[in-house]
């Protein structure tokens, strides 16, 4: 069953600023995709999202701090996070905003010092 890959997380000091990247298959990313995130504890939430096109919208609580992109040649999302706070540490994962495909493993990232 295909999967979103994402990848990039990982131990991050606070005002750090990793790159994630989420990985499928060309076909499937031409569409509106996101980044979601699952801190312990808490639902998934939507954290911004690109149209095919290009259009962005962010949650309010990352907005100004991170940046999702888009490579259609590479068949990736990207999502850039600076300022990294110790409340974004969470799970985050990536799909389609409007009809999701199955939930890959997601990538963990940690902010603490």
């Amino acid at each position: 069953q295909v999967q979103p890959v994402e990848s990039g997380g990982g131990l991050v000091q606070p005002g750090g600023s990793p790159r994630l990247s989420c990985a499928a298959s060309g076909s499937i990313l031409s569409s509106t995709w996101a980044w979601y995130r699952q801190a312990p504890g808490k639902q998934r939430e939507l954290v911004a999202s690109i149209s095919s096109i290009g259009y962005t919208n962010y949650a309010d609580s990352v907005k100004g701090r991170f940046t999702i992109s888009r490579d259609n040649a590479k068949n990736t999302v990207y999502l850039q996070m600076n300022s990294l706070k110790p409340e974004d540490t969470a799970v985050y994962f990536c799909n389609a905003l409007f009809r999701p495909i199955s939930w890959g493993q997601g990538t963990q990232v940690i902010v603490s010092s």
